[in-house]
């Protein structure tokens, strides 16, 4: 779901039903995806992320990526502590 003004956007990286409205109501906010940032800074709660495509969510390719990136960020500052 895309947020923020006008050339500077950002995102939420939310749970919808697959019928639903494009920009209509969501079951959870799972994070936030903010692309001007540099580096891109991603904000996911990894623990719902897996609750959700356990019962069978699909991401699409786009959020995906962003998980991935998200996991390899979060085991890289778990190594460093």
């Amino acid at each position: 779901m895309r947020t923020g003004a006008k050339k500077r956007p950002s995102y939420r990286i939310i749970v919808k039903e697959k019928q639903s409205k494009r920009d209509g109501a969501y079951l959870e906010n799972l994070g936030t995806y903010n692309p001007t940032r540099e580096p891109a800074e991603i904000k996911l709660d990894l623990d719902r992320v897996r609750y959700w495509i356990e019962k069978g969510a699909q991401p699409t390719d786009t959020v995906d990526r962003l998980i991935k990136a998200s996991g390899k960020e979060q085991s890289a500052v778990q190594h460093e502590a």
